[in-house]
């Protein structure tokens, strides 16, 4: 199913013995446009610490009301590493998180969630092989998951951005300004981000339209520019956001 990150804004998360807090932003790899983690805000129990929380952890999301459920205690968030919320997630963090819970790490292999296809958790992991070995589809080809294996995957740097940071960027077509970043739609099995949600602002009042993360150029982080390889007139035919289209599961063939 797709939804958007604006979905998982407040959602609730409880853990299996008790509330954790709500989700307050989502990080994401800009170099594969894939969610990696859920920052979620813990309530007074922990005294509003921020911790991070992988999609491997999630067991369900109840869209309608708006709740997470995750296969983690209390307990092991309390005892996961601690997140500096005032500087980017390094490498480093990653791998020490990734080492607490077991998780294997996304950046070491060929697929989206590294030697797997989806962030199917801890508990599953063992029970499914890797891609090419009998690993479950779930609909679909292994081809159509995996990636190049390139040098920055594996350097010590991290590619993770926040969605609060990166909406409201301005949307630069090839040809000038076309509007600014609204929204991220993505997929709930892989947490991949399929389309990019621009609104046309004044140059195409009112309309906001999909676009597939493909057509992203360059991203200039202090400027909070996002540059396109299309025209404008490109984005004005690109398909509308829309709650129908969304019913539709719209994704690039």
């Amino acid at each position: 199913m797709l939804h958007d990150v604006k979905e998982l804004e407040g959602c609730a998360v409880g853990a299996t013995d008790g509330e954790l807090g709500a989700v307050k932003d989502v990080y994401f790899d800009d170099l594969h446009w894939i969610i990696r983690y859920l920052v979620v805000e813990t309530g007074g129990w922990l005294s509003g610490r921020k911790v991070l929380i992988s999609p491997r952890a999630v067991r369900c999301v109840a869209w309608d009301s708006h709740v997470m459920d995750v296969e983690l205690t209390r307990q092991q968030v309390i005892d996961s590493p601690s997140l500096d919320a005032d500087n980017p997630v390094s490498r480093q963090h990653e791998t020490d998180y990734h080492d607490y819970y077991g998780y294997p790490y996304y950046w070491k292999g060929i697929y989206l969630w590294g030697p797997l296809m989806y962030p199917i958790s801890s508990s599953e992991a063992s029970a499914y092989p890797a891609p090419g070995a009998g690993a479950p589809r779930r609909g679909d080809s292994a081809e159509k998951w995996e990636r190049p294996v390139e040098g920055k995957r594996h350097s010590a740097d991290s590619h993770l951005r926040s969605s609060n940071d990166v909406i409201g960027h301005d949307a630069i077509a090839s040809d000038g300004p076309i509007g600014s970043v609204h929204n991220f739609v993505f997929d709930d099995e892989s947490w991949a981000i399929r389309h990019l949600v621009v609104r046309t602002g004044n140059w195409f009042p009112g309309k906001r339209v999909l676009l597939w993360p493909q057509h992203i150029q360059r991203i200039t982080w202090p400027e909070r520019e996002v540059y396109l390889d299309i025209t404008r007139q490109e984005v004005k035919a690109s398909p509308e956001y829309t709650h129908q289209i969304m019913a539709t599961h719209y994704v690039r063939e």
